[in-house]
């Protein structure tokens, strides 16, 4: 192949995966402010918001995953800036703390961090599973579920321990329960929203991601 056509290629695969970036950026703002990113369930309502940036770090790779997660992380910090609830002080720097008039930074830690690695782990994680599963084309449903699984868990869990970590006294009292209640709460938050986030998100990302590897021709 000539250094011409090289380059050809090359500028034409830059400009396709901006366009998947715009394209994930788009679906990521449409769930994040409007209702399609909730799945009513039984008992839950399931966010799906976290998806395309799964899908995203997949096809695009970590370094655009980073980008994906950090505007969902920005889309979470205008919604509970905007649209308050109870516990939004651990989100938004902007919403103060129980007792106190002011929030604090340390919110954008628990808003960005998990979100954008929720655009990195999956990427790792599915490059691992094609290679111990010895997989010989991309896009095995396998490594996209369990890549899926590992990207809702991520923002699961890194979510609720920063805020044991980071917020654990205000939240108790914001929830108007004991200090040491607050490991119970985290956990059973854990397991009742982020298990069936993390089985649907390796389903959707499994049905989805096979189908769009193989238009994206990988």
């Amino acid at each position: 192949m000539s250094s011409k056509s090289t380059t050809m290629s090359a500028t034409n695969s830059k400009y396709r995966n901006f366009v998947l970036l715009a394209l994930f950026a788009a679906i990521v703002l449409l769930l994040g402010f409007t209702p399609l990113g909730m799945i009513p369930l039984p008992f839950i309502k399931m966010t799906i918001i976290h998806i395309p940036v799964i899908l995203g770090a997949l096809l695009l790779g970590p370094k655009y995953g980073a980008i994906l997660g950090s505007l969902f992380g920005l889309v979470s910090l205008i919604s509970n800036t905007i649209t308050p609830a109870l516990t939004s002080f651990t989100f938004s720097p902007l919403i103060p703390l129980p007792g106190t008039a002011n929030g604090t930074p340390l919110a954008l830690v628990v808003c960005f961090l998990p979100r954008i690695l929720v655009g990195i782990i999956p990427y790792y994680v599915y490059r691992a599973i094609q290679k111990v599963t010895h997989a010989k084309k991309e896009g095995s449903v396998v490594s996209l579920a369990v890549a899926g699984v590992s990207g809702a868990l991520t923002n699961t869990i890194f979510v609720m321990a920063l805020i044991f970590v980071l917020f654990r006294d205000a939240y108790a009292a914001a929830k108007g329960v004991p200090t040491d209640a607050v490991l119970g709460i985290v956990l059973g938050i854990v397991g009742a929203n982020g298990v069936p986030e993390a089985i649907g998100a390796g389903i959707l990302v499994a049905a989805i991601g096979k189908v769009l590897f193989k238009i994206a021709k990988y």
